[in-house]
This record gives C-alpha cells, structure tokens and sequence, in this order.
C-alpha cells in the first residue's frame, strides 16, 4: 500500500474554497436580514410609520400603527366611500368605482399627482372585505390588478401595489390600525422622491383621515 502524500498547495485550496463557502452564507444571511429589518421613519400625533425594502430593492414596503377614536364600521364605511378619497389621501387627483362586485368586493381606480418633472401615476384596484371573527380582526385588502382599464394618456399605470389594514376594536368608541402597504411605482422614481413621500405622505393621509373620522364620530354622539 502507498501512504498519500501530503500536499500543502491542496489543503491550502481547500481552506480558501471553504472560506469562501462560509463568507457567501453570512453575506446572505446579512441581507436575508436586513431585509426583514423595520426602519421606524417618523413617529409622532400617536402615529409610528415604518419602511422597508423588499425583493431586492424594487419594492417599497410600509408599516403604520396606529389607534383612531372611532369604530370598525365608520371607518369600513369611509374606506369603501371611493369618490372621497381626493378629500384626504396624499396625491389623489381623482377616484372612481369600476365595477362593484358586491358590498365586501369594489374594483375602483385612482390617479396620483407627482411633483414635477415626474409623471403622473393611475393604479386599477381591488378592494375585498373579510369580517373579524372572534379570532380575527377585520382585514380590509386593496391590491392592484391589471387587464380592467386600458393605460391612459400622460399616466404611468403602477404595476404592482397591496394594501392590508388589520382593525381590531379597542373598547367601545376606539380602534387599532395596523396597516402595511408595499408598491413598484413603476417608470422611473427617483430616490430623493421616495425617502420624501414614504413617510410623509402616509402620514399626511392618516391625519386627515383621522381628522374626518373624529368630526364625524363627534357629531354622531351630540
């Protein structure tokens, strides 16, 4: 039998490829991470919005939790009030119902107006309602689909957006909101524009949809 000789520029091989086997899985793991990581942007009126990346970067995702003075069904009611949306989302120009499907079911559109020089953006959704059980709270879904309205003149149609609010009633006369939104807005979005809307935009809208809620919810009660 021959002993195996040993050779310093193999094992030498070995320890290199193996070092770079362990550096590739802690990079990954890092980013996989990262990814997954909240960033809280703006905290302030008992509202806390968070971002984050998602899908390599493409996709701007947002978390905002909040507590409004009003119950689950005035504000179902406002959500599903399309035609007001103009009055208190940031950037609406206009909305409109599609088609209704049923009380829980609306397709509807919206066109956004964008600071100069970027382009305007409309969006196609689906709006479906799913009532709280008595382990569940009432989740109110909105995601973009496609194929329902042909593109329009001077708008970039947005690819891809969701929208999630989680209500769960606190008491009597509260609720907590929970909401997530991610988007590809589509075209070309520069950065100073995104890091400027993706927590005062959110923000903006909350306010004044928060605003609506208690002066409807205050009259009710007089």
């Amino acid at each position: 039998m021959h002993k195996q000789l040993f050779c310093p520029a193999k094992r030498y091989f070995c320890m290199k490829v193996a070092l770079i086997v362990v550096f590739s899985l802690l990079l990954t793991s890092f980013f996989a991470n990262g990814q997954d990581t909240w960033e809280l942007r703006r905290d302030e009126n008992g509202i806390k919005i968070y971002s984050r990346r998602a899908n390599g970067g493409k996709l701007v995702e947002l978390r905002l939790l909040t507590q409004f003075n009003t119950t689950p069904d005035e504000l179902l009611n406002t959500l599903l009030n399309i035609q007001n949306y103009s009055n208190w989302i940031y950037g609406s120009k206009r909305a409109g119902i599609i088609k209704k499907i049923n009380d829980h079911d609306i397709i509807y559109f919206t066109e956004a107006h964008l600071p100069w020089p970027i382009q305007d953006r409309d969006l196609v959704t689906e709006l479906t309602v799913t009532p709280a059980t008595a382990t569940a709270p009432l989740i109110i879904q909105a995601k973009s689909v496609q194929g329902i309205l042909p593109p329009k003149p001077h708008f970039i149609r947005v690819p891809y957006s969701l929208a999630t609010w989680r209500i769960t009633p606190e008491g009597t006369s509260k609720v907590n909101i929970d909401y997530t939104f991610s988007v590809d807005p589509g075209g070309s979005v520069p950065g100073w524009l995104v890091n400027m809307t993706i927590a005062g935009g959110p923000y903006k809208s909350f306010v004044k949809l928060a605003d609506m809620l208690q002066a409807g919810h205050s009259k009710k009660n007089l």
